[in-house]
């Protein structure tokens, strides 16, 4: 036997122990509760597949209470009905159940518990099923008996009348006779004593008495049609209110009994006092519909309510929703602990709850470090507003959690609609979306849904799903902007600019996938893609001219993301292109936005330092809307300057901006000193062009001299002043 074999078998007998010591704690809490005919002995042994069945769903992977609804039937079946067997058999399982087997899966304790609870609620569901069902045949069996006692009774009435009596003194079950007037005839000992004894009866009592707006609808109409003849029975659940205040619920049965001709005659009423099976539902049902942790209602509830305010012809007309994320909480949890994290929620809920005043209105923890409210009525656009108002206010002041003050921010979605003309699934879809609207603009405040700012979102969630597919299917292209020499007019090299041909959408700028890419990290790839897409093509250009490594040559300008420069096969994959496209590194010009190369580190610098010694240049793209130091500029591998357009602009038009004149005067007389090139972006205007070259800039790009187009048209300027 090996040692894997033997600790597996170690292993099973430990959780046969510990599954037999479960099984005898709750028989012994069980039995002394069941009218079994079984021992002890023989009951525990009953328990125990029960027991494995609760253990084997407590640790399935996949979880299903299915398991515990068939033990629940079971154990009725077993003849455990006595009224306080079910609390002693949720008791034992809500105690024992998670220390005896407790599950092989590495869950949170959390989520154990709330398996547990789960198993619980579902055993007692189909507990309370079966034991239904069981009634219900009772009462078959005793409405047929007391059918077929009177249908014999014109024939041998003694015998039948004994029979009957037999069989309606000893029911279990109540049993009452009325006639056709809803007088009450006759009860038995059961009826008597749900309505506190026969004194009850002493005086007439009549059936219609106890209608109650309580019943459920249209239990009237049933009646009538009863006694009428066009029914034979009908069942319904009502309340009925005992002089003391309390109430008892009653499953009740009523059937028509007709003479021999079929006229009706008397109405038999079978009464079965659910009272405790209906305030067991009744706490299962607040369990599955309220927060354990802060006792507000849940998700489930709050969809419940939401449905019901957002039905077509609702009475309330409009719904209001705001959806509050704390701002932060993460950092709590992280840093304190959950314990004080879970201080903090409650004392949130209190707050929040205390702010819903109306009848309207509802306060629910949504999950998490969320909670939502909702607002029902003619008046919910500015209702909600206010309320809104009131979360944000009733949160402003700090929550004291262990002595520690903790400042409490959120972010608030708000919709507001009217009834019937939204889904419950776009009203938290927009909700949400609206929430991170309020987060992004800096938290601590509510935002109003809108339906642009949504399209926006999703349509920017469409794209980001659709990127990795886009890049295997091929629908990235490349369009190229020449860069000019200002003192010729010749072109030097263009810049590549990649589009995406969405199928949807049409062609889209980088502007509005390039961020996507970024956030997703596809951008490497795509930015590796498109560096050897335009080095193929400066290869193809430098083909059509002579000489490959000549210093005039054209050459290809490539922009290179933040997460790119980061990863730490640049170098080699770069070198790698530059080899595989035949290509000299003075062909290629890497273009890094200055803002990211603020205070990067040596560490940072040295994969471009490294291309830069092998020739291949490197530009400074955006240069001035950072921190505008050139002082820092002789630390950084870069061998030319892209001056931001924000520079140039006041140079478009005679005559020229004197300030914008002096600055990239300034920029350009020290960038020389430092030996470093000057390439402005944003061109537009012939006059804005005879300044720069006058300022001595060497290259620029813009719309000017053309449009980012197909490389075959590299050399085709068009010279279209703007002005």
């Amino acid at each position: 036997m090996t040692s894997g074999t033997a600790g597996r078998d170690g292993r099973q007998a430990a959780d046969d122990g510990s599954l037999r010591r479960f099984a005898a704690v709750w028989s012994r809490a069980v039995f002394p509760a069941t009218a079994t005919s079984m021992t002890r002995d023989e009951f525990e042994e009953f328990l125990l597949p029960l027991a494995r069945r609760l253990q084997t769903a407590l640790r399935a992977p996949s979880f299903d209470t299915q398991a515990a609804y068939e033990a629940g039937a079971a154990l009725v079946d077993a003849q455990c009905t006595d009224p306080d067997a079910l609390p002693q058999i949720l008791g034992t399982i809500d105690t024992c159940l998670v220390p005896y087997c407790a599950p092989d899966l590495p869950l949170p304790p959390e989520e154990a518990r709330a398996r547990c609870t789960r198993l619980q609620h579902a055993l007692a569901a189909g507990f309370v099923r079966q034991l239904r069902e069981r009634t219900r045949s009772e009462q078959e069996a005793i409405s047929q008996a007391a059918l077929a006692a009177a249908t014999e009774a014109e024939v041998a009435l003694h015998a039948s009348e004994a029979r009957f009596q037999a069989v309606f003194e000893g029911a279990s079950i109540g049993v009452s006779i009325a006639d056709l007037e809803g007088r009450v005839l006759v009860v038995n000992d059961a009826v008597a004593q749900m309505f506190g004894g026969r004194e009850y009866f002493q005086t007439s009592r009549n059936v219609l008495n106890w209608m109650r707006r309580e019943d459920a609808p249209g239990v009237l109409d049933l009646y009538h049609e009863l006694v009428s003849g066009k029914r034979d029975f009908y069942r319904i659940v009502k309340p009925h209110e005992h002089p003391d205040g309390s109430v008892m619920w009653v499953n009740l049965t009523v059937c028509l009994l007709r003479d021999s001709t079929g006229q009706p005659q008397y109405q038999l009423a079978l009464l079965e006092d659910i009272t405790e099976q209906r305030l067991l539902e009744e706490r299962l049902r607040y369990e599955a519909t309220h927060d354990e942790l802060t006792g507000l209602p849940n998700r489930t509830l709050f969809l419940e309510r939401l449905d019901e305010a957002l039905e077509e012809g609702a009475e309330t007309k409009r719904f209001g929703v705001c959806y509050l994320d704390l701002d932060g909480f993460k950092t709590v949890n992280d840093s304190l602990g959950h314990a004080v994290g879970d201080q903090l929620l409650i004392a949130v809920a209190e707050r929040l709850a205390a702010c819903a005043t109306s009848p309207g209105e509802m306060v629910a923890r949504a999950g998490g470090d969320e909670f939502a409210a909702l607002i029902a009525g003619p008046d919910a656009a500015a209702d909600t507003a206010t309320l809104a108002h009131r979360m944000l206010t009733a949160l402003a002041e700090p929550v004291t959690v262990d002595g520690r003050e903790l400042l409490v921010r959120a972010s608030i979605g708000v919709v507001e609609g009217r009834a019937g003309e939204i889904g419950r699934a776009e009203v938290m879809r927009s909700a949400d979306i609206t929430m991170y609207r309020a987060k992004a603009a800096g938290g601590n405040r509510s935002v109003l849904a809108d339906a642009d700012s949504n399209a926006r979102v999703i349509a920017r969630h469409s794209l980001t799903n659709r990127l990795p597919s886009a890049l295997e299917n091929g629908e990235f292209f490349i369009e190229y902007q020449p860069l000019v020499r200002l003192s010729d007019g010749s072109v030097r090299g263009a810049e590549a600019l990649v589009r995406w041909l969405h199928p949807v959408h049409g062609v889209l700028g980088p502007d509005q996938f390039i961020p996507l890419a970024e956030s997703t990290g596809l951008i490497v790839p795509l930015g590796h893609w498109v560096l050897e897409e335009a080095a193929r093509q400066a290869r193809a250009w430098r083909e059509n001219t002579d000489g490959l490594c000549g210093g005039d040559q054209l050459r290809v300008n490539v922009n290179l993301s933040p997460l790119q420069l980061a990863h730490k096969t640049l170098v080699a994959d770069t070198v790698a292109v530059l080899k595989d496209a035949g290509l000299c590194p003075t062909a290629l010009c890497l273009e890094v936005t200055e803002s990211d190369l603020i205070g990067a580190d040596e560490d940072a610098l040295r994969p471009l330092r490294q291309l830069s010694e092998l020739g291949v240049d490197i530009a400074l793209d955006d240069f001035g809307t950072g921190y505008s130091n050139l002082a820092y500029l002789r630390r950084l591998p870069v061998s030319t300057l892209k001056l931001d357009r924000s520079f140039t602009r006041g140079m478009q038009r005679a005559p020229a901006d004197p300030v914008d004149v002096k600055i990239v005067e300034g920029i350009v007389s020290l960038a020389h000193t430092l030996d470093l090139a000057v390439t402005v972006e944003g061109v537009e205007t012939g006059v804005q062009a005879e300044h720069l070259r006058m300022l001595g800039c060497d290259t620029a790009q813009g719309w000017y001299y053309a449009r980012p187009g197909p490389p075959e048209r590299l050399h085709t300027l068009a010279l279209a002043d703007a002005s």
